[in-house]
């Protein structure tokens, strides 16, 4: 197939899972032959990082009327100029602002890209600028069409998942002084509200409590939460049995240390921390929100409890810690669903996301 031209809009200046997304989708993409370049704002830590591996990235301010106008005119000039046949957009203000230079510019596919598990409010930026629209997992595209998208001009397109090869041996334990026959939940995620990391310190307490060989470790950084979180723990009397780490460079490492991994996450448009555990080998205990019951196969590589079921959460947690077996039986589940089949490697989305391009450039030329 002749190589397409596509140009990436993101106007986010933070670097967190959406912005990880636009980096293995066009590392993935050029591997495929195609040509990609980005559009971001110039203090985006993106920016950089496409910079890094070989990226065109153009810049342009995307905040305020004044530097809408500018960016228009700007965006217009680049997709022109370089005859772009994609604009693929990811968050609302971007699409906005490069979606009409686009409309302006001709651009014949301009693709908006739903990362988020969050109720749709205007559907500005899903049917009226863009042409067509992919999401991050089913449950958010069904979300979608349930505001008026039509089914047709809405695809899942789940994220890659970095999976890195297992560690033969963890530091975890020899870190934080554990022995082997020690039982270690693990959580890695970012300190925010909706992850659920006081959930799990309660479902986690009557157990910890039974048990002396039972610990938590919480991975991940971010204030407020993180001082909330460990003052909670502290309240609670478990700072000997629950270990918070922080934000750690060498989640395989630690992974490979866990022998369950657990998040109580409150809302997630897709849940590809599961999907690292899984391949890591470990069976897993979720909540059943938004997209996770696509990342975790219920019964089979882990378990997933209802939303504020706290017993439940217990319950699920206590059948694994009481069942070695159990756990190697889901673990091993666990590593066929997320590592052999393949299904969230980035050659896979890469494939899925090209489908769905070319797809939709010959309806648009029909």
């Amino acid at each position: 197939m002749t190589p397409l031209r596509i140009l990436h809009s993101e106007a986010a200046t933070s670097f967190g899972g959406q912005e990880q997304y636009i980096l293995r989708m066009m590392m993935a993409m050029r591997e495929r032959g195609h040509h990609l370049e980005a559009v971001c704002q110039p203090h985006a830590k993106l920016a950089q990082r496409l910079r890094d591996e070989g990226f065109t990235v153009h810049t342009t301010y995307m905040d305020g009327p004044a530097n809408f106008i500018k960016g228009v005119i700007k965006i217009r000039q680049i997709l022109k100029k370089g005859r772009f046949d994609v604009l693929n957009t990811h968050s609302r203000r971007d699409t906005i602002l490069a979606g009409c230079a686009a409309r302006l510019a001709g651009t014949p596919l301009i693709v908006r890209t739903r990362h988020l598990a969050k109720k749709v409010g205007s559907l500005l930026s899903y049917t009226i600028i863009p042409h067509r629209v992919t999401a991050a997992s089913e449950f958010v595209r069904n979300h979608l069409i349930s505001r008026g998208v039509r089914p047709e001009h809405v695809a899942t397109l789940y994220p890659a998942v970095d999976l890195h090869a297992v560690p033969e041996q963890s530091t975890l334990r020899q870190e934080l002084h554990l022995a082997q026959n020690d039982i270690v939940v693990g959580c890695v995620a970012v300190m925010r509200a909706q992850k659920g990391h006081r959930d799990l310190v309660d479902a986690m307490e009557p157990l910890i409590k039974e048990r002396p060989n039972v610990h938590l470790v919480f991975v991940g950084g971010g204030s407020p939460v993180f001082e909330e979180v460990q003052a909670y723990v502290t309240e609670k009397g478990l700072g000997k049995r629950v270990h918070l780490l922080g934000a750690r460079q060498d989640v395989p490492n630690l992974l490979a240390g866990f022998d369950i991994f657990a998040l109580a996450t409150r809302e997630e448009a897709s849940g590809t921390v599961f999907i690292e555990a899984g391949a890591a080998a470990l069976p897993v205990v979720g909540t059943k929100v938004d997209g996770v019951p696509e990342m975790v196969r219920d019964g089979i590589n882990g378990f997933l409890v209802p939303l504020d079921d706290r017993a439940a959460f217990t319950a699920a947690l206590k059948q694994l810690i009481d069942d070695p077996a159990l756990r190697r039986t889901m673990g091993q589940a666990g590593l066929m669903f997320c590592r052999v089949e393949r299904r969230f490697s980035a050659e896979s989305m890469a494939e899925h996301a090209e489908n769905n391009y070319v797809r939709w450039l010959k309806e648009r030329k029909a």
